[in-house]
């Protein structure tokens, strides 16, 4: 008898968790989407996928599109970016699928197809051949963009990108997240339980040795990536990138558009001696900018430096 009461007690508690959870995720999911509302268009593209995009800048001008990286949105790109160079570029800042306001793919969440979906997208407002710049993760897309289409592209301009094979299994979290039942599971509790002030110590961590900028992590509302099937899918991404950087890295010496890379020396997210020197060494049209100091988000702490990369990228783009 005592341990049927047992058991349902168990029982009856297991309940009241999911249940708790679920109330206390919801919560805080409504509450980040109604402080980092949609801005942009949702823009289905020839191949059927649906991407967040927002524009930004005169009409006529050079076109533009700005990637996120892992855990991103648009609200990353945009806090201090887009403010210098909006005047001189058509910008389009997309939501990577599965991210900020993008729907996930329905077939394919790998590079390529990320890559096409937001080609296809962007190409639906703007026929004309665009910069990409690609920030960490993001840099990688733009890669495979690259790679996949660069008759259609005008230059790259890649902020922290991933670019070569790098020792050292995934993070065991990332591993976990991606397995049945305990996944999810696990996904639900950090979206409801996880307490802001190590979402703020993780924030710190990826800006190191800088700070992040003054209201950058009300602006950005993290807790968007933490949505589960965000986390789970980003979980996905993680586990799967090595590969794919793998088949790619033999291909990089075959593009031919010009490339701009900003790398920080600081950086240990995205080490540059492992992938800046590396993608240089490959890469003739490649002209690498070593930021002395500086660590993975370049694009908020070393924005000058940034946008003229971007202003070299569209000099080379326009004699070629």
């Amino acid at each position: 008898m005592k341990q049927k009461t047992l058991v349902l007690s168990i029982f009856i508690g297991l309940i009241l968790l999911v249940v708790v959870t679920g109330v206390i995720a919801t919560k805080r999911i409504r509450q980040a989407e109604k402080l980092a509302p949609m801005r942009g268009q949702m823009v289905t593209g020839k191949g059927g996928a649906t991407v967040h995009v927002e524009t930004y800048g005169p009409a006529r001008a050079q076109p533009l599109i700005l990637i996120h990286g892992m855990s991103g949105s648009t609200y990353d790109m945009t806090y201090s970016l887009l403010p210098e160079i909006e005047d001189e570029f058509r910008v389009y800042v997309v939501d990577r699928p599965g991210f900020g306001h993008s729907p996930m793919l329905e077939h394919g969440e790998d590079l390529l197809s990320q890559a096409r979906a937001i080609r296809e997208a962007v190409f639906a407002l703007d026929a004309r051949k665009p910069i990409v710049l690609g920030q960490s993760y993001g840099g990688a897309v733009a890669l495979r963009m690259a790679l996949d289409a660069p008759e259609s592209l005008s230059a790259l301009v890649l902020v922290s990108s991933p670019s070569h094979e790098w020792e050292g299994p995934v993070a065991p979290l990332y591993r976990v997240m991606t397995t049945p039942v305990v996944g999810p599971a696990l996904a639900w509790l950090i979206c409801a339980f996880v307490p802001k002030s190590y979402i703020a110590s993780q924030i710190d961590d990826v800006f190191a040795p800088q700070s992040a900028p003054d209201g950058y992590i009300d602006a950005f509302q993290p807790l968007m990536s933490l949505r589960p099937e965000t986390a789970q899918l980003n979980a996905r991404q993680r586990v799967a990138i090595k590969p794919q950087i793998v088949e790619m890295a033999l291909r990089y010496p075959t593009i031919g558009i010009p490339v701009e890379s900003l790398h920080g020396t600081a950086d240990t997210t995205v080490p540059n001696l492992i992938h800046a020197i590396p993608l240089d060494n490959r890469m003739q049209v490649n002209r690498l900018t070593e930021l002395g100091g500086i660590g993975h988000m370049p694009h908020h702490v070393a924005v000058d430096e940034v946008e003229q990369a971007i202003h070299r990228a569209a000099a080379r783009a326009s004699l070629d």
